[in-house]
């Protein structure tokens, strides 16, 4: 009569999602420090400009908070996804951050709050949340 032991599943992440979410957060962690750096040399305008850049990207999960029957865990009301999605691509913000000294931008509040934004995608990519399905649910 033989007995094993139970065998614990682990879970590992593969090896290329470490690199992708490590890339992530180094980019969070630049676009927070640049917003911070506009904050202190342009004064609190441009500090609050990137606080509320952050933060706006989220506010989308409110379009349609109302009708949250029947969702599952984890979902975003489907009426939202077109917004969050848009919110939450990365490559809006950094087009603005591009255009901003091509179109000889000359207010820096603007410039703060796009560091925000993008700081705030990169945040969420590299804590594992990306953007989601036609159905609300987070992608694959």
């Amino acid at each position: 009569m033989s007995t094993t032991a139970p065998t614990t599943r682990t879970v590992t992440a593969k090896p290329l999602t470490v690199v992708r979410r490590t890339a992530w957060l180094l980019n969070a962690l630049f676009w927070s420090a640049f917003a911070v750096l506009e904050a202190v040399n342009h004064g609190w305008l441009a500090g609050l400009f990137s606080v509320v850049f952050f933060i706006a990207p989220d506010l989308t999960f409110l379009v349609g908070a109302g009708e949250a029957k029947d969702l599952r865990k984890g979902q975003l009301q489907p009426r939202a996804v077109p917004f969050y999605n848009t919110a939450h691509r990365a490559l809006i913000p950094l087009a603005l951050i591009v255009a901003y000294p091509v179109l000889s931008i000359e207010w820096v509040p603007a410039f703060a709050g796009f560091c925000g934004w993008l700081a705030h995608i990169s945040y969420d990519r590299a804590f594992g949340y990306g953007l989601r399905t036609k159905e609300g649910f987070q992608r694959a």
